[in-house]
């Protein structure tokens, strides 16, 4: 195994001016990534930080982003995200219970750290990005281009990284990587999936000198969530290129057009939030997606109908829906061609990833019980800080640890599985169970539904009723969008009221926002209420 820390050490001075880092239209190549990331991890050191302490990253998407990453690398640190849209106690938590040492965070967080910064005495360095900053931060490109001679850092594939999550209930939990285990799960130095990977650290420097076309990376989610962090600091293990977008919220315009400038090989995605605005661009004549070889979404559900248009537009390319967590990678993945670009997403998996049933039980393929999904093999530490909600996650099961985060999932008779979603959000009606990804999978089928999030809602004689926010692209009514539903699932699993809305809430990462769904549909039952 090696850490990330090991490999930026041995590739340092090897890529020159090879770009590195693409945002919109700012280029950073390697020298460039070596230097300044090396003095920023002097800096850290400097100011009173040691190796295994936290460095959190309050940004968007920018250069800096991976550059401090990189830097925590050097320097033996470990990487903290940090969702942006947090505000008050939730950001003064995860600040807090990361005891992160070092801050790094835009401009535009300064006031909002201003009055947190009394309540977390242990930082003891806080870096703003862009800007004039205050007395009490120093400036990211001052330290960028300060002194970058560091002494000798015993790297080690025990190293940290945090990848925090938001889950569904309490405050944000930090799950504890080791790199070694997340360097071997997303290749172990292998260029693309199923590719062997080199035997020793001095086998991957030289397959990177020698590769003429490196991996060139376009990640298009918030480096903020693990989905686009990975794949980004796996690119540059690669020697390769990571793009991003310029604009504050996606651009599928920009997008397009970066795919045409700088021919990436791979897109990552985050379901169909990302994938039906690419594909609408696409048909509106706004670009095209090039040489893509892969596009890898990760996270939530992407419909196969989305799939098999974009393959349609770009049939040499293949849809890659990796299906793993922040508390686990690598449980299966369904892959989609244009060969048969209209295949159900199902996912294959190995031998380490099992479905269990409420009693703990193996779930039969083909037996069309519902159980949770299950993986063992190389998996992180637990919950920094958390040892109840470890134990709760990660179980031991016939001798062997399993991280089992709460997907539901039916095995099908050649085994492979059908995700149904997540345990947290199940609607029970009338004394039956109902994932809402399986409705808005079905609701996303009628060709006026642009985008849909199910849920239930308190009621008196079903228990909780389920209720669906749609957003639109023609007009179309509550009852034909039910029936459109009815037509493919149980009646039961039918929408009880359907909530038309302008746009369907999502995280930046494209991941459903529940909450702001329900908000929705209790503003709309208030309105009613009024007008009856």
């Amino acid at each position: 195994m090696l850490s990330f820390g090991q490999v930026m050490e041995a590739l340092d001075g090897r890529l020159g001016e090879a770009p590195a880092l693409i945002h919109g239209s700012e280029v950073v190549t390697w020298a460039t990534l070596d230097r300044t990331s090396r003095a920023l991890a002097r800096a850290f050191l400097e100011a009173g930080a040691a190796p295994g302490d936290r460095v959190a990253h309050l940004m968007r998407n920018s250069p800096a982003y991976l550059t401090t990453t990189v830097a925590s690398f050097r320097a033996r640190m470990v990487h903290v995200n940090v969702n942006y849209r947090y505000t008050g106690e939730e950001l003064a938590f995860i600040l807090d219970n990361s005891d992160a040492a070092v801050v790094v965070f835009d401009a535009e967080f300064q006031p909002l750290l201003e009055g947190l910064r009394p309540r977390l005495p242990h930082v003891r360095l806080w870096v703003q990005v862009g800007g004039t900053p205050p007395a009490w931060a120093r400036g990211h490109a001052e330290l960028a281009a300060g002194d970058a001679s560091l002494p000798p850092m015993d790297h080690s594939p025990s190293d940290l990284l945090f990848i925090y999550t938001g889950g569904t209930t309490g405050m944000p939990k930090g799950v504890m990587w080791e790199q070694g285990t997340l360097f071997t799960i997303l290749g172990a130095g292998a260029n693309m999936p199923g590719e062997p990977a080199p035997e020793s650290l001095a086998e991957h420097v030289a397959r990177v000198e020698a590769n003429p076309s490196r991996r060139r990376l376009l990640a298009l989610p918030p480096l903020m969530h693990g989905t686009g962090l990975l794949m980004g600091i796996y690119a540059l293990a690669l020697g390769g290129t990571v793009i991003t977008t310029a604009s504050r919220s996606f651009s599928p315009a920009e997008a397009l057009a970066l795919c045409e400038a700088h021919a990436p090989d791979i897109c990552v995605i985050v379901g169909d939030a990302f994938a039906r605005p690419l594909l609408r661009a696409i048909e509106a004549g706004e670009g095209r997606l090039g040489g893509l070889r892969m596009m890898i979404s990760s996270g939530t559900m992407w419909s196969p109908e989305v799939k098999a248009a974009l393959l349609a537009h770009c049939p040499t390319m293949i849809c890659y829906d990796a299906y793993g967590s922040s508390e686990g990678l690598g449980y299966g993945a369904a892959i989609s061609t244009a060969a048969a670009p209209d295949a159900p997403t199902r996912f294959l998996h190995d031998e380490n990833t099992i479905v269990l049933d409420e009693e703990l039980r193996p779930v039969a393929p083909g037996s069309g019980v519902a159980g949770r999904v299950a993986r063992t093999g190389l998996l992180p530490l637990g919950y920094w800080k958390d040892p109840q909600k470890t134990a709760e996650t990660f179980i031991t099961y016939e001798g062997r640890r399993y991280t089992m985060p709460g997907d539901w999932a039916r095995v099908e008779a050649d085994g492979s599985l059908t995700l149904l979603g997540r345990g947290s959000q199940c609607i029970n009606t009338g004394g039956e169970k109902v994932f809402p990804e399986e409705v808005e999978e079905a609701l996303k089928t009628h060709p006026a539904v642009e985008d849909a999030l199910v849920f239930g809602v308190p009621d008196e004689k079903w228990g909780q009723a389920v209720t669906a926010v749609v957003e639109t692209l023609a007009p179309v009514d509550e009852a034909a969008l039910i029936a459109h539903v009815r037509a493919r699932l149980a009646a039961y699993k039918a929408p009880k009221r359907v909530v038309l809305v302008p746009k369907v809430p999502r995280a930046p990462n494209g991941k459903a926002d529940y909450a702001a769904a329900r908000a929705l549909a209790a503003a709309a039952a208030g309105a009613d209420a009024e007008a009856a």
